[in-house]
C-alpha cells in the first residue's frame, strides 16, 4: 500500500481540482455541461481552488454564488440536470480524493461535497418551480 499525502494547502487543492476537472471534462454525462458553459478553464479552476480553499481551510478568497451559478447552468441545459449528474460528479470527486490524498481533510472534503451536492440540487429544483 502506498502512503498518500494529506490534503493540507492551496497547492494540494489546486492539484486536486485540476485532476478532478480533467475527469469531468472527459465524462460522457458531465462533459457536455461543463465544456458547453466554461470558456476559460484556467480562470474557472482558479475560482474552484478559491472555493475549496475557503471550504477546507477557511481562507476567504472565494467570491461568488454557487447556488445562482448552478441554477443558471440548469437553465442553460434546459432544466435537464438530474440527481444522476450530481451523483456522477460526487463519485468522481470521491474517487479523485481517494486517488490523490489521505487523512481527515479528505473526509471533510467528501462530507462538504455531499452536503453541497444535495443542497444545490434542491435549490435548482426550487428555482425551476419558481418560474
Amino acid at each position: 500500500m502506498v502512503n498518500k499525502p494529506e490534503l493540507k494547502n492551496r497547492k494540494d487543492i489546486a492539484h486536486l481540482v485540476s485532476i478532478f476537472y480533467e475527469k469531468v471534462r472527459k465524462d460522457a454525462t458531465l462533459a457536455p455541461i461543463f465544456n458547453g458553459i466554461i470558456t476559460d478553464w484556467d480562470a474557472h479552476l482558479e475560482i474552484l481552488t478559491d472555493f475549496w480553499e475557503s471550504q477546507l481551510f477557511m481562507k476567504r478568497k472565494y467570491i461568488g454564488d454557487p447556488i445562482k451559478a448552478h441554477q443558471k447552468t440548469d437553465d442553460f441545459m434546459g432544466n435537464t440536470m438530474t440527481m444522476e449528474h450530481f451523483g456522477i460528479w460526487l463519485n468522481l470527486w470521491f474517487a479523485t480524493l481517494d486517488e490523490l490524498f489521505s487523512g481527515e481533510t479528505v473526509w471533510i472534503a467528501k462530507n462538504r461535497a455531499r452536503k453541497m451536492n444535495t443542497m444545490l440540487f434542491m435549490k435548482i429544483y426550487e428555482h425551476r418551480n419558481s418560474k
